[in-house]
């Protein structure tokens, strides 16, 4: 059993160079299955979701040449079914982008259901539900979703019920090569849009008005080969701003994009952290006890509900009582109990945690319950008094790339155990 120890109680210092966005390269990835070239794209995380997609397409026929660490690039031209049922994709919710990048690319499509983080219902009523207007059936039977058009897709008006970044994503993919013109409303705002919008555009797309609720896409016939550096990720840059702030440390967060953070930057700002912005970089320091704020989740450019667990930790420390209020994701808050097995002070109704600020938080054996989650035990065992031991570490290495080596370098004192002993002894 693979585990991460961390002795806490260093005050983190130094710099750390923020990856590519996770989030980006598991949406731009599938895309490369439209294109009619070889695509070059760098500044990809070497993370286990990327590589799982990589995978994906590989076996589907793709020609994959790894460059180096964080450069790849991809011929998809032999990929010539429209059928994705691999085991791997049931381990990942961004599977699911398959379905439109394999819809646009043959007007049909077979993916397995995908996996991912348990945060309660999931639906993809809102995918279908643009698939639909441009003209593709769907079903699912047997663990698969099957889609298909009766010729080519026809562009559309899509209004989506609710802000989804999953079926924006999933609708531009199947619209880009679509016959006409596709026009989605209540579309989702998120950086990672609109980093795929751009990367689609840069292939010869007609992509406008990503990062506004309303996108407009114009079809093509053709998509070409292209060169595309990713967005930096700013849920890794939020989670070493939030490590930094809790350990009372001075830390410079390189390649991250400034706009991207805002949200995050105002809260840790109305909690006392000291924030100074660059052009690329920004610097975190921080030498007395957090305050106690309120924070809800929101879509883009709201607080990014993918920061909400390492905000909790925070104010777990702050002086006063805090309420987060999770607005995006159900049964987000199975961190909470591990939380306080480190003596937080946390009640859950619901959507609601009401957090009352202890002084000091103590190490534990906890685990992982999600990707995230796992990034505020993390977060959580750097400030704490004793030795934290974190089990499931597999849900962190699918978003954050050389975790331990990264918060080593800036003071920590964590590394990686190997032991047949699991977590037993949890009180």
């Amino acid at each position: 059993m693979k585990k991460i120890v961390i002795n806490g109680g260093n005050r983190l210092h130094g710099s750390v160079c923020i990856s590519g966005a996770k989030n980006a390269a598991v949406a731009i990835i599938p895309a490369i299955i439209l294109s009619d070239g070889v695509c070059r794209v760098e500044n990809i995380p070497n993370i286990m979701d990327v590589n799982l997609m990589v995978n994906i397409l590989h076996d589907m026929g793709a020609v994959v040449n790894r460059i180096d660490k964080s450069t790849l690039e991809i011929d998809p031209r032999r990929i010539s079914s429209p059928f994705a049922n691999y085991d791997a994709i049931r381990k990942m919710r961004a599977s699911c982008y398959l379905l439109g990048a394999l819809l646009g690319k043959f007007a049909e499509a077979e993916v397995a259901l995908p996996g991912g983080c348990d945060f309660g219902v999931r639906p993809i009523d809102q995918h279908l539900k643009g698939f639909s207007v441009l003209g593709a059936e769907n079903s699912v039977s047997g663990g698969l979703i099957k889609l298909k058009a009766k010729g080519m897709l026809k562009g559309g008006h899509v209004y989506l019920d609710v802000v989804s970044v999953g079926a924006t994503i999933n609708i531009m993919l199947a619209a880009v090569k679509a016959e006409g013109r596709t026009i989605i409303e209540n579309a989702a705002r998120e950086p990672h849009v609109v980093d795929l919008a751009n990367f689609l555009n840069s292939m010869g797309a007609d992509v406008r008005g990503a990062g506004t609720d309303v996108i407009k896409i114009n079809g093509v016939k053709h998509l070409n080969g292209t060169n595309y550096t990713i967005i930096p990720d700013q849920i890794e840059a939020g989670t070493y701003m939030a490590a930094a702030a809790i350990t009372h440390g001075d830390v410079v967060i390189k390649n991250v994009i400034t706009k991207h953070l805002e949200s995050i930057t105002a809260k840790l700002r109305e909690m006392g952290v000291q924030i100074d912005e660059y052009e690329d970089c920004i610097h975190v320091y921080s030498n007395s006890r957090l305050h106690r704020c309120n924070v809800k989740t929101m879509p883009h450019p709201g607080f990014p509900t993918d920061m909400q667990p390492q905000i909790a930790v925070l104010l777990s420390v702050a002086d006063g009582t805090s309420i987060v209020t999770e607005a995006v994701w159900d049964s987000r808050y199975k961190y909470v109990d591990e939380l306080k097995r480190m003596g937080a002070d946390v009640s859950v109704n619901g959507k609601i945690a009401v957090i009352e600020g202890v002084d000091t938080l103590k190490g534990a054996p906890v685990k992982a319950t999600d990707l995230r989650a796992g990034a505020a035990m993390i977060v959580a065992g750097l400030s704490a008094q004793g030795t934290t031991y974190i089990e499931d570490t597999d849900h962190i290495e699918r978003g954050y790339e050389d975790v331990v080596e990264k918060f080593s370098s800036l003071g920590a004192d964590i590394k990686v155990i190997y032991t047949d002993d699991p977590v037993s002894k949890r009180a």
